[in-house]
């Protein structure tokens, strides 16, 4: 069963985290008050606490608290847990985690974050490192109640081995640990933060008032993360639709309000109320079209079961609209769990003339008109593959129209996942697409999420050997990448944490992938408050150290219609370009990132004219990163371009 996943958790070893006995350990503190020295946090008392100096004079942060653990360990995680008398003063907020073989010479942190302001075990896990110091820097006080630093316990795990990753499969690191368990998330264009979210609650979906969601916002630039409540649209939008619109604002449906339109402007940092949907839905998925209209279709985790056919919303008019033409029922798949799970997660991709293809997860593959009201033409089957509930399918070449569909498994839960791989290659609405078997992947999963990179190759991350929601158990640790011109996946450096369901990943401007959530279970083991980065290996020289990347200096124009051709200069010379549409993401669907390569025309030395495709099913409007890579393949910090319909 799991071909692959036994030799997973051999090679794995050094991700098991095995509390290290505190016997001889000293802790030193920038500030104490008397009674409350430093050592109370790891004496093995949860009733005794370290608190920083409040009387006769508040010491100013940050704080930290400095562990010599008398030897050498291979440490891979962190646990901190706050005071339990019932005063929270002193709890940490936003902070740093960095280790040292010495005492004196610090690396980078390997956790950077905001914890939850409450009293439950704060665990930050990370990529295994040898290490004989810890040290855990305050740098806000959660409730912002004062300039304080509180601990009732702190441990510290480690790994029974550890070898050095291969940096040409890639770097972990940091972790960011987020004061919410976020089951989706995106990026902002405007600033390249990333924005996630949970539910009414940090750490639960179930049981809840509605009408409020809470969020998080992570700033790479400073490394600061901020917690908000958004109210304003009286809206839960846990397992939602999510889509990115023609102007980058982000359009969430559904859920547990499973009526409701929820659209966060990014530029004006607002939530707004949209109209209600037509059909309450909850797990449905939604794509931007070419004419900058979205599409919806599928739901019935939520806002009851079964006909759940497709709607589109008109942003100019902000009214949505059912398309009698484009039932629900030609992509359902034979889930256990009868129609609840069957119309779950489409994989959409909006394209030509207002069409959409649906890839999976059903077997069956079909074409949507949204013109009117609508119509439906079958696509065939999805070569030999069964149904792939919770797989993933990612554009990696728009201008060709291909795609890579990888993994998933027959029913939503509870039944053995694939490892089979796609490449499906669409052409013009109703058309039969093409459909190649490639390599499998060497791990099957399900809850996984795929992520296209700037030079084409697909990242597979996370997921389970055998799905089961809430669980970790059959979590597979190593992702995968699929290159193109070969049709193979190569295994990569595995990650510290579980990413299973509830998991995302995203590409950054800075052109790493960022792999986080799971959970939001309340008081189970697997909410993940957290993610890491992921570093591809063209970030770095064959020896460990940063890549030179390319610049770009100036872009001619960074509005811009479909067929343009644009101006771009460079700080040295490049070979290749490509556009990635800015994507957001919930379980395992992403429908709006999609690449487009383009090759570039020399015009003078490092200027480099770019045409863009003249068809908006292919440059879908709305937000797109523009990568420059040089000839070792390295690629830059994107700029930001926004595509507009002609």
């Amino acid at each position: 069963m799991w071909p692959n996943y036994v030799t997973a958790i051999l090679a794995l070893a050094h991700l098991a985290k095995a509390q290290i006995d505190r016997t001889g350990w000293s802790i030193a503190a920038d500030s104490f008050q008397p009674g409350n020295e430093a050592g109370m946090a790891i004496d093995a008392s949860t009733t005794s606490i370290f608190h920083t100096q409040w009387t006769p004079i508040n010491v100013p942060l940050p704080h930290n608290l400095t562990i010599d653990m008398k030897q050498q360990y291979n440490i891979n995680a962190v646990s901190y847990l706050p005071r339990q008398d019932g005063n929270s003063n002193g709890n940490i907020g936003q902070h740093k985690i960095q280790l040292s073989t010495d005492g004196s010479t610090w690396g980078s942190p390997v956790v950077i974050g905001t914890y939850l302001d409450d009293n439950s075990l704060k665990k930050s896990s990370f990529v295994t490192k040898p290490a004989r110091f810890v040290r855990i820097i305050a740098i806000t006080e959660a409730g912002n109640r004062g300039p304080w630093m509180s601990a009732a316990d702190i441990n510290v795990f480690a790994a029974a081995s550890y070898t050095p990753p291969p940096i040409s499969l890639g770097k972990w690191g940091p972790t960011i640990d987020f004061p919410i368990t976020p089951a989706a998330a995106t990026i902002e264009h405007d600033s390249g933060k990333l924005l996630g979210w949970s539910s009414f609650a940090a750490n639960t979906f179930s049981g809840g008032p509605g009408g409020m969601t809470q969020t998080c916002t992570y700033d790479p630039a400073s490394g600061i993360v901020s917690k908000r409540t958004v109210t304003e649209t009286a809206h839960d939008m846990f397992c939602p639709g999510t889509s990115l619109d023609a102007n980058g604002r982000l359009v969430v449906t559904g859920g547990n309000n499973a009526e409701k339109t929820s659209i966060y402007d990014v530029n004006a940092d607002a939530w707004n109320a949209a109209a209600n949907m037509q059909i309450p839905r909850g797990y449905q998925s939604q794509t931007t079209l070419s004419d900058g209209r979205i599409f919806t279709i599928g739901g019935s985790w939520s806002g009851g079961q079964g006909n759940k056919g497709g709607e589109v919303y008109q942003p100019l008019s902000n009214q949505w609209a059912l398309l009698s033409g484009c039932p629900v029922a030609p992509m359902l798949t034979n889930d256990a769990q009868g129609v609840y799970r069957a119309d779950n997660h489409a994989w959409l991709f909006g394209w030509k003339n207002g069409s959409v293809f649906q890839a999976g997860p059903s077997k069956a593959m079909n074409w949507y008109s949204t013109i009117g009201s609508g119509s439906t033409k079958t696509a065939g089957i999805r070569g030999t593959d069964a149904d792939a509930m919770c797989g993933n399918s990612v554009m990696y070449d728009a201008v060709k129209g291909k795609i890579l569909t990888a993994g998933g498994s027959p029913s939503y839960q509870d039944s053995d996942a694939t490892g089979n791989a796609n490449v499906v290659t669409i052409g013009s609405y109703g058309n039969p697409p093409t459909v190649a078997s490639v390599a499998s992947m060497q791990y099957a999963r399900a809850f996984a999420n795929g992520v296209v990179l700037p030079n084409g190759k697909v990242f597979i991350t996370g997921g389970q050997a055998r799905p089961v929601p809430f669980s970790d158990a059959t979590a597979v640790f190593a992702p995968e990448l699929f290159d193109p011109a070969t049709g193979k996946f190569t295994t990569l450096n595995p990650m510290a944490i579980p990413r299973t369901y509830h998991s995302w990943a995203l590409l950054m401007p800075d052109a790493t992938v960022y792999n986080g959530g799971g959970g939001l279970c309340g008081s189970c083991a697997t909410n993940h408050f957290d993610a890491e980065v992921y570093s591809p290996s063209y970030l770095f020289k064959s020896d460990g150290t940063p890549a030179t990347r390319p610049k770009i200096n100036t872009v001619s124009a960074t509005t811009i219609t479909v067929g343009s051709k644009i101006t771009v200069t460079t700080d040295s010379a490049v070979t290749s370009f490509s556009l990635i549409r800015y994507g957001s993401a919930t379980h395992t669907v992403n429908t709006d990132q999609r690449r487009i390569p383009l090759v570039p025309l020399s015009a003078a030395p490092n200027t480099y004219t770019l045409t863009v495709p003249n068809d908006a099913g292919v440059a879908i409007p709305g937000s797109w990163m523009l990568f420059a890579m040089n000839s070792a393949g390295v690629p830059s910090i994107a700029k930001t371009v926004l595509i507009k319909a002609a």
